[in-house]
């Protein structure tokens, strides 16, 4: 059987060309710092306050994805088998005397609730939630979710919550609505009242 002879080098390096050509390189199409600047600033919150998270089973819910008091930033992440984990972060601290009184976590439980310490974190749960927080970079980070989801489950989200890198804020932040970097309007919003999503039924409903 006869070999097949190799290509030149001015050949091969053709090849090589159009290869890289074809090629897309991970990240390439990301938004310049400016532009994570700008979408943040639309949704009332700073590039440094977006976190994210994984959880096996669950995928981050994009209607989800707000600002949290002043300039902080929420999100949850949802498991078509039910349950949902929502991360939170905003400016602040957490320690041992401060953690059961706190009105981030007073959601998991009455306050007073003891938290328990539990790795870089505390942990805090109450008959219908629970949930971790700890502090770092100025900021309080919470994951929270009802007992639904185990505790190993929810240690795991906390564990893996960290600052948005610039691809993963291209993949979180909303895209800019055309003519400007004003806040995000969500359709379901009424214009007046306390601001709850609309379920209206019809007549037949």
């Amino acid at each position: 059987m006869r070999r097949r002879p190799a290509p030149p080098p001015a050949a091969l390096a053709l090849l090589l060309l159009l290869a890289a050509c074809g090629t897309r390189t991970a990240g390439a199409d990301v938004p310049d710092r400016a532009g994570l600047e700008a979408r943040a600033a639309a949704l009332q919150t700073r590039p440094e306050h977006v976190y994210v998270t994984e959880a096996d089973g669950f995928d981050l819910a994009e209607q989800s994805v707000g600002v949290l008091g002043d300039d902080g930033f929420s999100a949850t992440y949802v498991s078509p088998g039910g349950g949902a984990i929502t991360l939170a972060v905003e400016r602040g601290g957490v320690d041992a005397a401060s953690c059961a009184e706190l009105p981030a976590v007073s959601a998991t439980g009455p306050a007073g609730t003891p938290c328990e310490k539990d790795g870089a974190g505390w942990y805090r749960a109450s008959d219908g939630a629970h949930a971790y927080v700890r502090a770092e970079n100025g900021l309080r980070v919470r994951v929270s979710a009802d007992r639904s989801v185990d505790r190993d489950t929810l240690r795991g989200a906390a564990e893996r919550a960290h600052r948005a890198s610039d691809e993963e804020l291209d993949a979180v932040l909303p895209e800019l609505r055309p003519g400007a970097g004003e806040p995000v309007e969500r359709g379901d919003l009424p214009p007046v009242g306390d601001g709850a999503p609309r379920n209206d039924v019809g007549a037949s409903g």
